[in-house]
C-alpha cells in the first residue's frame, strides 16, 4: 500500500489578516499497491503533456500540477485518465477557530499536525497492505520536524500494523513525484469546499472519498 499525504490551508491562527484560512486541510490518496500508484503517474504525465505542455514553443514549460493554478477544465481531464478502482482518498478539516490557544503556539501546531495526520491514519485499514506500508509526503518539513513526525507516526501506527508489515515514510519533492501532485489537487478541491462551498472540482472526485470529517466543528 502506498499512501500520498499533503494539506491545504495553514494552520496560523491571525484571524485578522486576510490570508491567514479558516480550515485547514489534511488529505490521504491512498493506492492498493503499485499499480496504483503507476497510474497517477501516467495520469499526471499525460496531463501536464497534452494540457500543458502541448503547444510547441512554449516559454515555459509546466513541471507539476498543482491545485491552485490548473484550470477546472484540465483537473477534469486528469481524473479521465485514472483507473475506476485500486485508489480512494481520506480527508479531514480542521476548524482553526475552535482549536484551543495552547495549540496555538509554533510547538503547538507542531503537535496539532502531527495529531490531525496520525488522527487520519488511522482510518485506514492496514490488515491487508503487504508486503508494506509506504507513506510519501512533501518535503518541506526541517530535519527535527520529520524526526519527530516520523517517530510520532510510526509508535502511533505500530499497534495497527501486522507484525510482517514494515513502515517506510519517506519526504519527497513533490515536482518529482507525480502521486504528490495528485494528492494536493485532491486537497485543493476538498479546501474549497470547507473554505468557500465550492464544489466545483470537487463534485468530479468526491465519489472516490472513502472517509471525510470536519475535526472540532
Amino acid at each position: 500500500m502506498i499512501i500520498f499525504l499533503d494539506e491545504s490551508g495553514d494552520l496560523g491562527f491571525d484571524f485578522s489578516k486576510p490570508k491567514t484560512t479558516r480550515k485547514f486541510i489534511i488529505t490521504l490518496l491512498v493506492c492498493d499497491g503499485v499499480a496504483g500508484s503507476d497510474a497517477f503517474k501516467k495520469a499526471v504525465r499525460r496531463t501536464l503533456k497534452n494540457k500543458l505542455n502541448h503547444r510547441k514553443g512554449n516559454a515555459r514549460v509546466v513541471q507539476e500540477l498543482k491545485g491552485t493554478g490548473t484550470t477546472l477544465t484540465v483537473k477534469e481531464y486528469f481524473f479521465r485518465q485514472l483507473p475506476l478502482e485500486g485508489w480512494c482518498i481520506y480527508t479531514v478539516a480542521l476548524n482553526k477557530s475552535r482549536v484551543e490557544t495552547r495549540l496555538r503556539s509554533p510547538h503547538g501546531k507542531k503537535k496539532l499536525y502531527n495529531f490531525l495526520a496520525r488522527f487520519l491514519l488511522e482510518q485506514v485499514n492496514l490488515t491487508n497492505a503487504a508486503p508494506a506500508v509506504t507513506l510519501v509526503m512533501d518535503r518541506c518539513k526541517n530535519k527535527e520536524e520529520i524526526k519527530d513526525f516520523n517517530g510520532y507516526v510510526a509508535n502511533q501506527l505500530e499497534s495497527l500494523l501486522p507484525l510482517n508489515i514494515p513502515l517506510n515514510i519517506y519526504h519527497e519533492s513533490s515536482q518529482d513525484n507525480s502521486g504528490l501532485q495528485a494528492v494536493d489537487l485532491f486537497s485543493w478541491g476538498i479546501f474549497r469546499k470547507y473554505e468557500a462551498r465550492d464544489l466545483a472540482w470537487y463534485a468530479s472526485f468526491g465519489g472516490k472519498i472513502a472517509f471525510e470529517t470536519e475535526y472540532l466543528r
